[in-house]
């Protein structure tokens, strides 16, 4: 599988935990690190440890390796390597303090609307 294949994994298990607005940044040409920043926001702690176990139990499932996870244990911020793809699960506050996406705004935006409900 490619690293797109690998993003709808994660935005379709994201959505699947209620993830509120769903970011996908092409990195690729703009960073070394990987091919796809995904950014996201919950409600509360409990909601992002949620969706960032969700997203790892799909992950692997899907047969692809989590290379790390960061701040797992009651925190604001959950960050998953999976290699092609840095998958960051904010509070909703916390995500608007940090603002990734200006931070990135070099990068073109990935429309995953068909991988999200509704």
């Amino acid at each position: 599988m490619d690293s797109k294949e690998l993003l709808k994994v994660v935005v379709e298990a994201a959505d699947n935990k209620r993830a509120e607005n769903v970011t996908a940044l092409d990195v690729d040409g703009v960073s070394l690190l990987a091919d796809y920043f995904v950014i996201m926001d919950a409600s509360s702690q409990r909601q992002v440890k949620a969706i960032a176990e969700n997203i790892e139990e799909e992950v692997e499932k899907a047969g692809y390796d989590v290379l790390d996870i960061e701040g797992k244990n009651g925190s604001t911020w959950v960050l998953l390597d999976l290699g092609d793809i840095v998958v960051h699960v904010f509070q909703k506050e916390t995500r608007e303090f940090y603002n990734l996406e200006k931070l990135w705004s070099d990068a073109k935006e990935v429309d995953v609307s068909d991988w999200v409900k509704a």
